[in-house]
């Protein structure tokens, strides 16, 4: 079936850390490797947000929000996207999603991130 899906989520206390992976299973996503990759999240009673892409050269591009505590990674030959996320923090509770830059694959059912004390 051609989806992402992303993995990797769960329940973690500040400070924690968490490695989030996504998947674009399928020749939909024939493109992979030539396209820019980004991470989004969507926290209860928000806005889904860009907070992380990557280049095809494995350049990566971060929201202000994230910068310094997250890293996006990518690995073209299995097509998939990763995001180490470090220090997080309560604010960073949110539904993580993966699609390229522009959107324009069908979303995934995302994964959920939560922390808490």
């Amino acid at each position: 079936q051609e989806r992402l899906v992303e993995s990797g989520g769960g329940w973690v206390q500040p400070g924690g850390s968490l490695r989030l992976s996504c998947i674009a299973s399928g020749e939909m996503f024939s493109l992979f490797r030539v396209l820019t990759i980004g991470w989004w999240r969507q926290a209860p009673g928000k806005e889904r947000e860009l907070i992380a892409h990557i280049s095809k050269s494995g350049y990566g591009n971060y929201d202000q929000s994230v910068a310094g505590r997250f890293t996006i990674s990518r690995d073209n030959d299995n097509q998939m996207v990763y995001l180490q996320m470090d220090r997080l923090e309560p604010e960073d509770t949110a539904v993580y999603y993966c699609n390229e830059r522009l959107e324009s694959w069908p979303w995934g059912q995302g994964t959920q991130v939560t922390v808490s004390s």
